[in-house]
């Protein structure tokens, strides 16, 4: 049996994590679960999978979770010190907090030694060097969630980067695929977390709309698979069937395809380095008759670009590009901002902010903060 702990037990990845594990309750051992404030929910997946350990991040709620955890034997804590414990507490970290919130129990995953399947983009994006440099020094395996990085994952079957011309990242595209300027700059925040394939959270969804996910995950996967910027390519797929592509010195391309189901990815990182059965919907080639590819509009989709050129800059502008971003979403599912303010607000920051890279997790943190502050600040200028 693995041991395993769920970081973000209550979230989208979580739930589709735990759907898993507990259609296979032979093969899983639950150590620990998490989650930021959803105390009932947490103790009620606690209890359904006899956890050792519930951990809520809000320190205030911990008299809650002890009441509700009351007599099931349930081990009930909060605070970061409690995250790091449930993140060391497993051979398997299933890391789905969203955000910089989950950059202090990654790293302490990191340190451990510990395999962790990624499903926080942030991590990398905001300490990837770092992040890796200790990978490299404790031997922690480092397996990707996201459907495209396992997808390349997959494809890459083991083989050397050295061997790889080019990544291709695919997109949907969102919701906005086709609309016009002047349609993007009166969309809701209703209408941008109906992503047309993929069932997410309301951040990823935001992020899917504006393509910026797809920006985070070209800094995540020069992270991952230690290729440059310009050997990493993004294609818009609106079927959502092939998850990612690789392409091959010799000419060879291989892609990964399947049904738009974060199912699939998990159970590959759980079963890893074996397949285990899901639930997911079987992919019928006939049914989808017909596989679309586009090139991303940069004028639609102008967070493409800041991405690019905030790698290619380095230092901290990958952190300021995703924290400062996690303010502008904030802000526009509020009401405060328009669409199109998002990549306005981050590009902002990102040509305000020259900061060099921070060498430590707590450097990373203060830094993180400060652009959050800035972006704070600036919300007024782009007020809806």
């Amino acid at each position: 049996m693995k041991r395993i702990a769920i970081l973000g037990a209550t979230g989208s990845i979580g739930r589709s994590t735990l759907d898993l594990v507990e259609a296979a309750p032979e093969r899983f051992e639950v150590t620990a679960l998490t989650a930021a404030t959803s105390v009932a929910q947490l103790a009620e997946d606690a209890r359904r999978t006899r956890a050792r350990l519930a951990v809520i991040a809000d320190e205030a709620r911990l008299g809650e979770l002890r009441d509700a955890l009351a007599g099931s034997g349930i081990a009930a804590a909060a605070g970061e010190g409690a995250l790091a414990e449930a993140a060391t507490s497993a051979d398997l970290v299933i890391a789905a907090i969203v955000g910089t919130a989950g950059l202090a129990p990654v790293m302490a995953a990191v340190r451990a030694g510990k395999t962790i399947g990624l499903a926080n983009k942030e991590a990398l994006v905001s300490a990837g060097a770092l992040m890796m440099d200790e990978a490299r020094r404790t031997g922690a395996t480092l397996l990707p969630v996201d459907s495209e990085h396992n997808a390349i994952f997959q494809c890459l079957a083991g083989q050397d980067c050295d061997r790889v011309s080019r990544l291709i990242l695919t997109a949907s595209g969102g919701p906005f695929r086709t609309f016009s300027a002047e349609q993007m700059a009166t969309v809701t925040p209703a209408e941008a977390v109906a992503h047309p394939n993929w069932s997410m959270g309301a951040k990823i969804s935001v992020d899917s709309a504006s393509m910026m996910n797809k920006g985070l995950e070209l800094i995540e996967a020069h992270h991952l698979f230690a290729l440059p910027e310009d050997r990493i390519d993004i294609l818009v797929h609106p079927q959502s069937v092939i998850h990612s592509l690789v392409e091959y010195a010799d000419g060879s391309m291989l892609a990964q395809l399947g049904s738009p189901d974060m199912r699939v990815p998990i159970g590959h990182i759980l079963a890893y380095p074996e397949r285990m059965a899901t639930a997911a919907r079987r992919l019928d080639l006939l049914q989808v008759a017909r596989l679309d590819f586009e090139a991303p509009d940069p004028v639609r989709f102008p967070a493409l670009k800041l991405a690019r050129e905030a790698l290619k800059r380095g230092g901290a502008a990958p952190l300021t590009l995703n924290a400062a971003n996690e303010i502008a979403v904030e802000a526009f599912l509020a009401g405060h901002i328009h669409f199109p303010a998002i990549a306005a607000l981050v590009e902002t920051l990102l040509t305000a902010m020259d900061r060099p890279l921070p060498q430590t997790i707590p450097e990373v943190l203060a830094l993180d903060a400060e652009v959050r502050d800035a972006a704070r600040a600036r919300l007024g200028d782009f007020a809806a």
